[in-house]
């Protein structure tokens, strides 16, 4: 079988992630041609991996799968993958000179789904909020062009926020699937048994544990606002998409907030005309402030 182009490869990554209807997506939007496909490529990879083990196909084995990935990855960096996606990829970090170890750690980070359904504590769950979401934020960076310590810094905290605000937005999802993400210890803090989450039971034990998740997320924003701030106007330029990602991520944990942190239900979304509104307010303010 002939192995994929790369014009075609990154049109296989494109269509991909439009698919998806990701939040990511309308960041992406306002990037030129040439970062705009290395973003598409960056986020069908992590989309892939993930689905392997959260969304795995009928009769798949997601460890074997997982395998195929880390394979598909050493032949992009060193050889000659034959999945599309690897394909692409093998372009996109050679010319951005993306660290391998950051891939690593993403599918270490996947991989703790197969093994770990409770985190006890904080530190414990930081780490795999790292592997799952910063990394991705100091892969991007290199898309952006702004790699310098405190720009790490922001991504690092940014990953943290997205992803805890997933985790806020999905709880309901994710005990469908036996999975609590929440640290038990604040479960027990808070008197939140974990019968509780999985019954989807609310009570005000809940909402005091859903209020101190929130605010934790809350502050990793602020921590990433305070790194963006430490920059220079032409780094913080560099990083308008990232903070459209934060603009929305933001309002999405608001409005979890603003329900009253009714989770259990029709998932806590925004709509594409919300989304684009601020896509296109916080573009305007970095290009005219």
């Amino acid at each position: 079988m002939a192995i994929m182009n790369a014009a075609d490869a990154q049109a296989y990554c494109t269509a991909y992630t439009k698919k998806s209807g990701s939040n990511f997506y309308y960041s992406f939007l306002f990037l030129p041609k040439a970062k705009r496909n290395a973003m598409y490529t960056v986020y069908a990879f992590c989309k892939a991996v993930d689905s392997a083990v959260d969304e795995p196909p009928a009769n798949s084995n997601p460890k074997e799968e997982l395998r195929r990935w880390r394979y598909e990855l050493e032949a992009a960096y060193s050889g000659s993958p034959s999945f599309p996606i690897a394909i692409s990829l093998s372009h996109h970090v050679k010319a951005l000179s993306i660290p391998k170890a950051y891939f690593d750690e993403l599918l270490s980070g996947v991989e703790m789904d197969l093994f770990h359904n409770r985190y006890l504590t904080f530190d414990e769950l930081s780490l795999y909020c790292y592997r799952v979401a910063s990394v991705v934020g100091l892969i991007c960076l290199h898309i952006f062009g702004v790699t310098s310590p405190r720009a790490q810094d922001y991504a690092v905290s940014l990953g943290m926020a997205f992803q805890l605000t997933n985790i806020l937005r999905d709880i309901g999802v994710d005990v469908d699937e036996g999975r609590i993400y929440l640290p038990l210890n604040d479960l027990r803090a808070c008197n939140c048994p974990e019968e509780a989450l999985l019954t989807k039971s609310y009570s005000p034990e809940f909402t005091a544990l859903m209020k101190q998740e929130a605010a934790r997320a809350h502050e990793y924003y602020a921590k990433a606002h305070a790194a963006l701030a430490s920059l220079s106007p032409s780094e913080r330029r560099l990083l308008t998409v990232a903070e459209i990602m934060r603009g929305i991520y933001s309002r999405i944990l608001k409005e979890i907030e603003r329900s009253g942190y009714r989770v259990f239900g029709p998932r806590i979304s925004l709509s594409t005309s919300h989304r684009l509104a601020i896509a296109l307010g916080i573009w305007f303010r970095s290009r005219f402030s």
